[in-house]
C-alpha cells in the first residue's frame, strides 16, 4: 500500500515536560489509523505536530515526499495544511454564519488574501459544497446558524468543511468526545465511509477502546510519550490495553458492539 504519512521518532517537549517521547508510525492511503491511549499520553500533541499548529522538538514527519518538521515559511506551511484536512472535538465552526459558508471556509487555503477577506467562491466551490452536504444529510440545513445545530450535526458540518479541501490525510482529534452514542456512530461511519470511497490517509484520536477496535484498521497506543502499540485490532488484548491505560479493562468499555453504540 502506497504510505501518505510517515513519522520517524517524534518529539516534543515543553520546558522538562515530555509531552511526546519517541512516537513512531506510517500511514497508508485508504487507511483508518485510530490512536489510542490516556488523557495527557500525547495524542492531540501528535497530530498538532503533523499539520504543525505546534512545532516539534525533533523526529520527522514525512508527508507527500517533503518533511513536515523542517518546513519554515509561511508559503510552504499554507500548502501543507491545504492537503491535511482537520476535524476538532471542539467543532471549530463559526457559529454566527450559515451551514454553507462553514463548510466553503474549507476552500479558503485556496484562495488569494482579498478573495478569501470578500467571500469570492467560485460556482465550482459551491457546487461541491452542496453535493458534500447532501452526502452528511444536511443539505435542508445550508442556511441554518452553524450555531443552531445540534453536536452531531455540528461535527457533520465539520466532515464537509475538512473534505472540501480535497485532502489526502485527514486528523480526527477526538470527534465523538462530545456527543452521545448514537451521534457518535454516525460520525464514526462517515469518517470510516469517506476513508475508504476517497482513499483518504485518517488518523482518529479516541478515549473509547472499543470504538477503536471496531473503526480502525490499524491501531497505535500511546503511553506516556511512547509507542507501545502498533497493530491490526484483532492483536490488541486486555493486557495491552490495560498497559496503556494504566486501569483495568471494565473501566475502558462504553457499550459498543458488532459496530452499535448502545
Amino acid at each position: 500500500m502506497e504510505s501518505i504519512l510517515r513519522i520517524e521518532h517524534l518529539r516534543k517537549y515543553y520546558g522538562e515536560t515530555k509531552a511526546v517521547e519517541d512516537v513512531s508510525f506510517s500511514v497508508n492511503k485508504g487507511e483508518l489509523v485510530v490512536i489510542i491511549g490516556p488523557s495527557g499520553a500525547g495524542k492531540s500533541t501528535v497530530l498538532r505536530c503533523i499539520n504543525r499548529m505546534i512545532d516539534p522538538t525533533d523526529g520527522s514527519i514525512w508527508f507527500e515526499g517533503a518533511d513536515i518538521a523542517k518546513l519554515t515559511s509561511e508559503k510552504e506551511l499554507k500548502a501543507l495544511r491545504r492537503r491535511i484536512g482537520m476535524i476538532f472535538q471542539s467543532f471549530n465552526l463559526v457559529y454566527r454564519l450559515s451551514v454553507f459558508q462553514n463548510v466553503l471556509h474549507g476552500r479558503l487555503g485556496y484562495m488569494s488574501t482579498m478573495d478569501a477577506v470578500l467571500g469570492k467562491y467560485s460556482e465550482e466551490d459551491k457546487r461541491k459544497a452542496l453535493e458534500l452536504l447532501d452526502m452528511i444529510g444536511l443539505k435542508d440545513m445550508i442556511y441554518k446558524r452553524a450555531g443552531d445545530l445540534s453536536g452531531g450535526q455540528k461535527q457533520r458540518v465539520g466532515i464537509a468543511r475538512a473534505l472540501m479541501q480535497d485532502p489526502a490525510l485527514l486528523l480526527c482529534d477526538e470527534p465523538i468526545a462530545s456527543l452521545d452514542p448514537a451521534s457518535s456512530k454516525i460520525i464514526m461511519d462517515q469518517i470510516q465511509k469517506m476513508t475508504k470511497e476517497r482513499e483518504i490517509a485518517c488518523i482518529v484520536n479516541l478515549h473509547q477502546v472499543d470504538v477503536a477496535k471496531t473503526y480502525a484498521d490499524r491501531i497505535v497506543g500511546i503511553h506516556k510519550g511512547e509507542v507501545v502499540f502498533d497493530d491490526v485490532p484483532e492483536k490488541l488484548d486486555e493486557a495491552m490495553i490495560e498497559k496503556i491505560y494504566e486501569m483495568p479493562i471494565q473501566e475502558l468499555t462504553v457499550g459498543l458492539e458488532k459496530g452499535k453504540v448502545s
